[in-house]
């Protein structure tokens, strides 16, 4: 429970991050965000029904895909941008370790189907979120 209420107060500091970042660049977030977070509160609704295991599962595969995202904007972020490297470093790691604190407290591998549908939805969202 600590370990998944310290994650929540960090994705919270990175949402916060994130608008700070967008509204100093002069951008937008998503109109899809809303529909995003529904998403993937109704995910882990259904994973935390079926036992803990399964969801830090969830926590798992999701946190290991938003540091492969996250990776990618770093490869693509003009190196002068500094202060976009660092939320995005530091939003890249603080993913990594709830991964790693997820499967350490026993999360149950999720099957590769699942995986993969969480791939493909994610793909699907960020598609969608840079156009609209």
């Amino acid at each position: 429970r600590q370990h998944l209420l310290q994650a929540a107060r960090e994705e919270t500091d990175h949402l916060a991050w994130t608008h700070e970042r967008l509204q100093a660049l002069g951008a937008r977030p998503s109109l899809l965000n809303p529909l995003w977070f529904s998403g993937a509160f109704a995910l882990g609704f259904v994973a935390a029904k079926v036992s803990d295991r399964a969801s830090l599962g969830f926590v798992v595969e999701t946190e290991r895909q938003v540091a492969k995202h996250l990776q990618s904007h770093l490869s693509r972020l003009p190196e002068e941008d500094a202060a976009s490297r660092a939320v995005v470093e530091r939003m890249k790691q603080d993913e990594e370790r709830h991964a790693e604190e997820a499967a350490y407290r026993g999360a149950l591998p999720l099957p590769k189907a699942a995986q993969g549908l969480m791939r493909f939805a994610a793909k699907v969202m960020t598609t969608t979120a840079h156009r609209i």
